[in-house]
């Protein structure tokens, strides 16, 4: 599996270290990835999940997001945070968001709000990590942000900023050709382990979506609180038409 794209990047590892590059490239899967694919694959009990609404991995630029972490025990005091392009965790209301309770607003998400968010209490425990992209293109694929259950049906769009969102659309599997659709939706019936992979779409005049994993998880598995650092964002220079970092063909 090969990354490909043509954009400026700025990767953030978890040691401080900041790279950037300007041409077509084709390198392996960036680690985020596979921390995300570990992380998301193993068994264990959570006691706190976060949602994103809307329930996208993709976000336009200057769109609102609301993000809560939903919880059995209401007196576990879970705060919202996060590891952006900065390399800093920090939390909701320290510079970004908006907080209220267990929950945060994110009126205007620009670039550098593209990370990954956690939910964390007083007592240590994290939740599952969800990664957002935000983007400066035309196009971007709503896929689930959580694990999906191996049974279940799966819908994804492909969805342009300013037009309607029922246009024909190409969707791509790990870079091959899938399916082409004729109002944007595509849902996989009864997914398996086997449809587990990084998706795209593209909508002919208006451009290519950034990727997104989809993971899938046995019936009975949930994801582990984390035991490292979150992995490293990608993020596009503003320059860019699209973000490319996630991009694998």
């Amino acid at each position: 599996m090969w990354l490909e794209g043509h954009s400026w990047n700025r990767t953030v590892w978890p040691t401080g270290r900041v790279s950037s590059s300007r041409s077509a490239v084709r390198a392996p899967v960036p680690e985020m990835w596979l921390f995300c694919f570990l992380l998301c694959s193993l068994a264990a009990s959570l006691q706190a999940r976060l949602t994103v609404s809307p329930s996208s991995s993709q976000i336009f630029k200057g769109d609102f997001v609301s993000l809560s972490c939903e919880e059995d025990d209401s007196s576990a005091g879970w705060t919202l945070r996060r590891n952006t392009s900065k390399g800093q965790r920090t939390q909701c209301g320290d510079g970004w968001g908006e907080g209220a309770g267990s929950s945060c607003n994110i009126n205007m998400m620009v670039y550098h709000d593209s990370g990954v968010y956690w939910c964390e209490s007083r007592e240590g425990p994290i939740s599952n990590m969800v990664n957002l992209t935000v983007t400066g293109g035309s196009v971007i694929l709503q896929s689930p942000v959580l694990p999906v259950m191996e049974g279940d049906d799966v819908t994804l769009l492909c969805k342009t900023k300013t037009t309607p969102s029922n246009l024909p659309a190409a969707f791509y599997k790990d870079g091959s050709l899938i399916r082409k659709q004729p109002t944007g939706h595509m849902t996989i019936q009864h997914v398996s382990r086997s449809d587990e992979g990084l998706y795209k779409c593209d909508i002919s005049g208006h451009g290519e979506s950034p990727s997104s994993w989809i993971t899938v998880t046995d019936k009975h598995t949930t994801t582990p609180p984390p035991t490292s650092t979150p992995p490293p964002t990608s993020t596009s220079n503003p320059a860019s038409d699209t973000d490319p970092a996630a991009v694998r063909t």
